[in-house]
Parts: structure tokens; C-alpha cells; sequence
């Protein structure tokens, strides 16, 4: 009889986690309390694929940034200044975190680069489309100052693995000539991509089912715990016993690792994006092909098909709040008006999502205290890029441990 494996958690690392378990023979059960799976953060997020982001926040730069921004309500990084106990702890690891910031990003980038070929490999055998683009990432830097710290970050990179390579101005505009605005220079990676989180996920929680994993859709976990060396998963009057349980659940991770007994100190870091509709012809040509990220305004975008245009971007520090605030959405439908100039606004989605985020910036994958119990989470700003290595990394973990 196969071992049975409960992974809660129905975004891109719990679906990614059940996949790679189901792969190697594994009884699975996906449980996930949305309707769908990739119903949260894993639903219209930046869309990037891209190692060339790996370079965590532990850093002073940062910690300058936020107080510097405290006072702006469309800031890019917004740090709402009352306390919480869950607040300070994060950020008191994130500044014991700080003399790891090199060796963290290269572990991240290292990380990214195995994840690519799983997913790859993934969406070519079950046949996922996902309006997949391998058009590179460019950075774009507005200053001097930037473009100068960049090259220290892509040598920390280059010692993960990633060819992250300057371009001046003439070849930024070679690589995307829709960009209009005054820069200093940029950074190209040719190896990165984008892609639709939500349609991928979708499509990977499909190809689950037809592997026998018996997905739970609508379920809420009410309770965990250790059982005669096993894990009871509740929910609601529903009492399931499991072999082992995967913990996945993006930022309702903290909260169901305490009920085992570890401290997995994930913070909900908001995200806000745009989906700008490109319905008319002129705005198809004149939004980008190749994805951006713009350094001064720490914003993403992707192409996503013809027809899609996704910005993404700020990080709020606000707790549990789901709300889709104007005055942070503004500067994403700015950045388009001044950086794309011809791209029709009129028609617009605006999204939120809250980003699972750990003080170290990497994350948590392998088992917890009591035997049985496994995470894959805390994935923060990188759970896209990173979700398909961290996926083969605890299936591998989980299946040894039941030989």
C-alpha cells in the first residue's frame, strides 16, 4: 500500500508539490480552500520567470528605502509604521538575516535556474499552455547610482550560475524598442521568461487529477496534529489521517505550523498589478514584447499572449488585507501612460495579493520538528520562479522518507 501525503495548499507550490509527488507513485491529496486551485497569490502576479530577480531584501539599501518612503501612500515599498507582534519578529529576523544577504542570493539564484527545467519539462508533457514567452528580462536603471549597484548584484548572480549581462542605452532599445523614457543603461538576461501563473497551476492541478490525486477543492483546514505517528487533518467534521502532510499555504502557513509545533514566521507581503486588455491594434504594437523590470520604480511587466498586458509590483506591509487600493494602483497605470505612451488604459484589471514572505527571503523547504510533517513555503516575490525546484526538492524528502 503507497504512503499517503496530504499537501495543503492549492497555489503554485502546493500544486507543484503534489505533481512531483504523484510523479514518484505517491498517494496524494490536495487540499485547498478555494473553489479552484491558484485562486490567491498565484492568480495575476507579474508573470516573471526570472532568476535575474533572485537578490534578496536583506539588505541596508532596503532598510533606507522603506524609512525614506514611510511618508508616501504610493510608495513602492510601504511600511505602515503601527506595531504588531508578528511585525517585529519578521523584522527582527530580517536584520539578523542581513550578513547572509550574499550567500542567500546565490542559493536563490542557483534555485531559480534548477527550477526552469522542471517547469519546462512539466508543461511540454501535459501539454500546459500558459502563454509562455523566452524573450529574456531587462532591468532597467534610470541612474547612475542604480545602474553601479547592479554590477555588484550580477556578480553575485554569475556565482549562482546566471549570465546577467549591461547593455547600454542604444542596445535596450534595440532589445525593446516600444520602451519610451530617460535612462542611464541596463541589465539583460537572455535565459529568463514569463508566463501565466494562473493558467500554468490550472493547468498542473488537471494534470494532478489525471494522476490519481484526489483533489479537495473548497476545504478549509480547521486543525492538525500528530497521531500515533501520523498526521490528523481536519476539516470542518471532515477527520482525514495521512502518512505525512506538505504544508503549502502561502501565508496561512504560520498559523497551521504552529498547530504541529514549528515557528514558520511568514509575513503577508501585499502585491498589487494591472492586466491592461490590449483590444485595439495600435496598443498590441505599441506595448512591450520583452519583459522589464524597472529599478526605480520596482515595477514588473509582462506580455501575456497579444492581447495582455500584466505590471506588477509595490510591497505593503499591512498584515491580512486583501484591499485593492487606488492610490497604490496609480502608479502601475502611470508607469504604462509614461513608459508606453500609445497602450490604450481604458479598459484595466486591478488585482492584490499577499505575497508568503520569510525574514531570510528564502524558502522554507523540508521537514518540520515532528516526523511526518513537511513545508514548501514562504516563497515571497519568487514563488513563480522558484515553485517547480522547491516542488522536486520536498517530494524528494517526503518519498525517501517512506522507503
Amino acid at each position: 500500500m503507497s504512503r499517503t501525503v496530504a499537501v495543503i495548499g492549492g497555489g503554485i507550490t502546493g500544486v507543484t508539490t503534489a505533481y512531483a509527488l504523484a510523479k514518484r507513485g505517491v498517494d496524494v491529496t490536495l487540499i485547498e480552500r478555494h473553489r479552484y486551485a491558484a485562486m490567491e497569490t498565484s492568480y495575476a502576479n507579474g508573470g516573471q520567470l526570472s532568476a535575474s530577480h533572485a537578490e534578496v531584501w536583506n539588505h541596508k539599501a532596503t532598510i533606507l528605502n522603506a524609512l525614506k518612503w514611510m511618508a508616501r501612500r504610493d510608495a513602492p515599498l510601504l511600511l505602515h509604521p503601527w506595531p504588531s507582534w508578528h511585525k517585529l519578529s519578521w523584522f527582527a529576523e530580517f536584520l539578523a538575516a542581513m550578513p547572509d544577504y550574499e550567500r542567500n542570493t546565490i542559493a536563490t539564484a542557483r534555485m531559480a535556474i534548477a527550477a526552469r527545467a522542471h517547469l519546462f519539462a512539466w508543461a511540454e508533457e501535459e501539454k500546459i499552455a500558459f502563454d509562455h514567452r523566452r524573450a529574456g528580462i531587462l532591468h532597467v536603471y534610470r541612474d547612475r547610482r542604480g545602474f553601479e549597484r547592479a554590477a555588484g548584484v550580477s556578480r553575485l548572480l554569475a556565482k549562482g550560475g546566471l549570465e546577467r549581462r549591461a547593455v547600454s542605452l542604444l542596445e535596450m532599445r534595440a532589445i525593446e524598442p516600444a520602451l519610451t523614457g530617460d535612462f542611464y543603461g541596463g541589465y539583460y538576461t537572455d535565459s529568463d521568461s514569463t508566463g501565466d501563473i494562473h493558467k500554468f497551476t490550472s493547468g498542473l492541478a488537471d494534470a494532478c487529477a489525471r494522476l490519481g490525486v484526489a483533489c479537495c477543492f473548497g476545504q478549509d483546514v480547521t486543525a492538525l496534529a500528530r497521531e500515533h505517528g501520523k498526521v490528523r487533518v481536519s476539516m470542518g467534521e471532515d477527520n482525514s489521517v495521512f502518512d505525512a502532510v506538505v504544508i503549502c499555504a502561502g501565508t496561512a502557513s504560520r498559523a497551521l505550523a504552529a498547530m504541529l509545533g514549528d515557528h514558520v514566521n511568514v509575513y503577508p507581503v501585499k502585491g498589487y498589478s494591472i492586466t491592461v486588455q490590449l483590444d485595439d491594434a495600435a496598443s498590441r504594437a505599441a506595448a512591450p514584447q520583452v519583459s522589464l523590470l524597472d529599478d526605480a520604480t520596482k515595477l514588473v511587466s509582462s506580455r501575456l499572449g497579444e492581447d495582455r498586458l500584466r505590471v506588477a509590483g509595490t510591497a505593503e506591509f499591512n498584515g491580512v488585507n486583501h484591499d485593492i487600493r487606488a492610490d497604490r494602483i496609480r502608479p502601475l497605470l502611470q508607469w504604462v501612460e509614461q513608459c508606453f505612451p500609445d497602450v490604450n488604459t481604458r479598459k484595466v484589471i486591478p488585482w492584490a495579493g499577499l505575497r508568503p514572505m520569510l525574514p531570510a527571503m528564502l524558502p522554507k523547504v523540508g521537514p518540520g520538528k515532528a516526523p511526518g510533517v513537511y513545508y514548501n513555503t514562504g516563497h515571497g516575490h519568487l514563488g513563480w520562479t522558484l515553485a517547480a525546484a522547491t516542488a522536486e526538492m520536498v517530494a524528494e524528502l517526503v518519498d525517501k522518507a517512506g522507503t
